[in-house]
């Protein structure tokens, strides 16, 4: 008796150290001959269609940004539930747009865009250790190598440009899982991101490693060697979703040395646009240039970019919170107010957050206290606009001295699947099979938040 014969495809799916296969449930399967980067349609109609990801990295404190907690400012100095003494916010708070939302003196730019933002004051995260924090905020998971939150976006959706990538990260933080943060795992090479620079490294000293031919190659010739490569690999190698995956990379890169330096290229934009972000400004150049290439990204089809603000781990130093805020305000405020003039923001969902907030005391130090913040994960702020989220809208609260959320908690596996829905995707049926199981961005945690859909 011949023994039954299985497709490539059907041995891949039942074996349990197989590479992988497609498994987007209740979606058609991608066509080798399509790309796997080719526009796929979500499980329901999107509200969003493409991400920008503002990661202030170190956990700004809610205190002095958008948690107004006017009972904290009276107890500053009594003892607190911990070790420190209860500290003051030392910043002040208004409100502001028609929504009437509070925002601190730290962000005045911002706060004249509060009626585009969606502003969650009960986060939470699974843990106050930055090494475990950042991993989880960036692909929900710390203890294995998982596909980053951008790499699961790109694999569900694809792309709408087939010359640039469809995920770029911009000056990445090195540490607290470094590449893993913006990598594919095992998902397909090509679903990783690109990145642009280094933290620590100015935005205009920033390049692309590779992106020129190499090894004395001229454009000629480096389009025939790949040419050729790609066709011996076509020939000599199994057409698995990994094998497939590497060879569109290497066909990405050689279309990316023409379409990328456009992209990138600043000198474009007009003299009131680069004023607007604060380009040239002493301290608002650096991050002003991230957001308005983000804004130039999405607007070519990318569909995920993420921009990292190091410097927020503020557990002494905090008086200089506002010198730091003070980077990022006018850009970002900008880049909200570029979106919503261009018609972009509406299908374009902007997340600001760290990875977590900080703790209403006073920081201890070898037994002294300073004028600084510990981490806190059991109550801090993030803010979404645009792409479908309710506007104007201050959703849940912590306690009155602001340790823990009390009320309307999102904990950061319904913040993944929140973005997930916005995109048109039923977080529990976006899958990938691998070593002979199901994965997902939420793992078999998760709820939508609808109260802050629009």
């Amino acid at each position: 008796m011949k023994p039954p014969r299985i497709s490539r495809r059907g041995w891949l799916r039942s074996a349990s150290c197989g590479l992988g296969a497609l498994t987007v449930s209740g979606l058609a399967p991608v066509e080798a001959s399509a790309g796997l980067l080719a526009p796929r349609s979500p499980h329901f109609a999107p509200r969003a269609k493409r991400v920008i990801f503002l990661f202030m990295a170190g956990g700004p404190s809610q205190f002095e940004s958008f948690d107004y907690k006017p009972r904290l400012r009276a107890a500053g100095g009594k003892k607190g539930l911990k070790k420190g003494t209860l500290l003051a916010p030392l910043a002040r708070f208004r409100q502001h747009g028609e929504c009437g939302m509070w925002v601190s003196d730290a962000f005045p730019h911002l706060a004249g865009q509060v009626d585009h933002l969606c502003l969650l004051n009960a986060m939470s995260a699974p843990s106050r250790a930055h090494p475990i924090a950042v991993p989880m905020l960036h692909t929900g998971e710390f203890q294995f190598v998982r596909p980053s939150l951008g790499s699961w976006v790109l694999y569900a959706l694809g792309t709408e440009n087939q010359n640039l990538p469809g995920f770029f990260t911009i000056k990445p933080t090195r540490t607290f899982g470094g590449p893993a943060n913006y990598g594919s795992a095992f998902l397909p090479s090509t679903y990783q991101a690109t990145r642009l620079g280094w933290e620590g490294q100015p935005i205009t000293k920033a390049a692309i490693s590779n992106l020129s031919p190499q090894h004395g190659l001229t454009g000629a010739t480096s389009k025939e060697t790949l040419r050729l490569t790609q066709q011996l690999n076509r020939r000599l190698m199994p057409q698995t979703n990994q094998v497939q995956g590497v060879m569109e990379s290497l066909d990405l890169a050689d279309r990316m040395q023409d379409a990328v330096p456009q992209v990138l290229d600043l000198s474009q934009e007009t003299q009131a646009t680069l004023t607007a972000y604060g380009v040239d400004g002493k301290a608002t150049d650096d991050f002003a240039r991230q957001c308005l290439l983000a804004r130039r990204l999405v607007e070519a089809g990318v569909r995920f970019v993420e921009l990292t603000c190091n410097g927020w781990d503020h557990h002494s130093g905090l008086d200089r919170f506002a010198n730091k805020a003070a980077q990022v305000d006018q850009p970002i405020a900008a880049l909200l107010t570029d979106l919503d003039q261009r018609g972009l923001l509406e299908d374009t969902l902007v997340l600001w957050t760290g990875e977590f907030g900080r703790t209403p005391e006073t920081q201890v130090l070898e037994g002294k206290e300073t004028i600084g913040r510990d981490h806190n994960a059991e109550g801090f702020t993030a803010w979404l606009a645009g792409g479908g989220v309710r506007s104007g809208l201050t959703y849940g609260r912590t306690d009155e001295l602001g340790y823990r959320a009390v009320s309307e908690e999102v904990h950061l596996h319904d913040l993944h699947a929140t973005i997930l829905h916005l995109l048109g995707f039923d977080h529990t049926r976006l899958v990938y099979r691998y070593g002979g199981r199901d994965f997902r961005l939420t793992n078999v945690h998760g709820e939508v938040v609808h109260d802050i859909v629009a």
